[in-house]
Formats: structure tokens, sequence, C-alpha cells
């Protein structure tokens, strides 16, 4: 890095300095049982040898769940959680807060199987992220539970171009021969596979909805070469009338 872009990049203090309450156990799994105050007692939770103050994982005995995962901000004091399937590692909650007490609540919900709506209710700060917790690697219910994270994600989207956007989602989720498709972002563009996480297996054209709202269709990552529309409806017409087709690649 040029040594004068160096100096505009914050210098994160020690996390001693920022955490001194964790410093002073020594660990972000050990503060969090003292705040809990024997409520994490049998819990097995620990913090990396390297991170000990910035980063915690709360094991999980369900077999579907992977350990919830705590990590501290670098430049304020507030703190993250994630809580991942264990089928594709993709989030199921997450959340950010200032308050210790509250992450160590969402912890032991966690590790005591409570249902994602409960771990929400028991620590406000928690955000569910439209996925569905599922027992199993079911192709189609994991469909079904990608589709409904898009669609609650594109309605909180802050941006300008985001209802432009959210129309987009729900157009494609209306039309019955992409919703049976499981749906994926890269860089914002909708695509489909015809397999599930981890390993997709991508087909069809990538939508776009673009900030003069517009809506594009491409056989290539946001290259609208197959043609910009006015409305989303038209779009997604275009993008069945392709995918009927045949198979295609990048």
């Amino acid at each position: 890095m040029d040594p004068a872009q160096s100096r505009l990049v914050p210098i994160p203090p020690d996390p001693a300095v920022l955490y001194p309450d964790v410093a002073c156990h020594g660990s972000l799994s050990a503060a969090l049982r003292f705040v809990a105050g024997g409520r994490l007692a049998s819990v097995a939770l620990t913090s990396p040898e390297g991170d000990p103050l910035t980063s915690a994982a709360v094991d999980c005995p369900a077999p579907h769940r992977n350990s919830l995962q705590i990590d501290a901000w670098l430049h304020g004091r507030r703190w993250s959680i994630r809580g991942t399937d264990a089928f594709d590692d993709m989030a199921l909650i997450d959340g950010r807060t200032d308050d210790l007490d509250q992450v160590a609540v969402a912890a032991r919900a966690w590790h005591d199987g409570e249902s994602l709506s409960d771990i929400s209710r028991a620590a406000p700060f928690v955000h569910l992220t439209g996925r569905f917790e599922l027992p199993g690697p079911d192709p189609a219910h994991r469909t079904e539970s990608e589709w409904q994270h898009l669609r609650l994600e594109a309605s909180e989207l802050p941006y300008p171009w985001a209802p432009t956007y959210r129309n987009l989602i729900e157009s494609a989720y209306a039309e019955s021969a992409l919703r049976s498709l499981y749906p994926f972002t890269s860089h914002w563009a909708l695509r489909f596979s015809t397999t599930t996480r981890p390993d997709l297996n991508p087909t069809g054209p990538c939508l776009t909805a673009n900030s003069d709202g517009t809506f594009g269709v491409g056989r290539g990552l946001l290259t609208p070469d197959l043609g910009l529309f006015t409305t989303p409806g038209e779009a997604v017409a275009r993008a069945v009338r392709e995918l009927s087709r045949g198979p295609m690649t990048d």
C-alpha cells in the first residue's frame, strides 16, 4: 500500500483497550460466561488462541446447525453474531448489538435448539434471514427457503434502486418455471441453478434491476444482450423463453 494511502486507513485500537471488560477475563468466551451468570455453564463455548478477545463460537448439539459465531467489531464496541445451517453454511440468523448480555441470551437459545423465531423474541437484536431451518438437504425445500431469503432481503434493502430490485425478485418468484430453480445472486444479478449449494449448476439467463428502472436479461453476468425491458414481467417472460431453449453456460 502507498504510504499516503495507508495514512487514510484507520488503524483499529488494541482490542484490550476497546474491550477492557473482555480482556480482564482473558477471552470473549470467558466474558460471555461471566455476563451470563451461569446460563452458559454447560455450553461448549470457545475462543481461538490467536484471537481470544474478538471471537467466540457456541456449540449446538442439533445436527442441522453449525456453531454460532460471535465476533467483536474492530473500530467500535459492538458484537455481531451469525448462525448458519450445517448443510450449506448459509445464515439463518444474524445481528449486531452493543449489549454483551443479549449476545449471551442468543447464544444460549441457539445452543438449546430453540426455534429461530423464539431466539429473536428472546434477544430482539437477532435478525431472521428468511431461510427455513430444515432437518435435511431436501432440494425442493432448500430452494423455497432461498427464495424466501431473497424476498425478505429485497424488502429490507435501503438503496434507492431497492424497489426495482424487489419487483424483479417478486416477478421471478411468481413464475413457476423460475420458482422451481434454486436462486442466487452475484453483484445483485438474479441467477438460477438446477442444484442447491454448495455445488451450484447455473442455468438460464441472468436478470438485473437497473438504476434507471429498467430490467435486463442476458446470457452473461451484467450483460443485457437478450434485452432491456421497462417492466419486470417482460424481463421474466424473456428469461423463461430463453430457459426453455435448453441449458446455458457462462
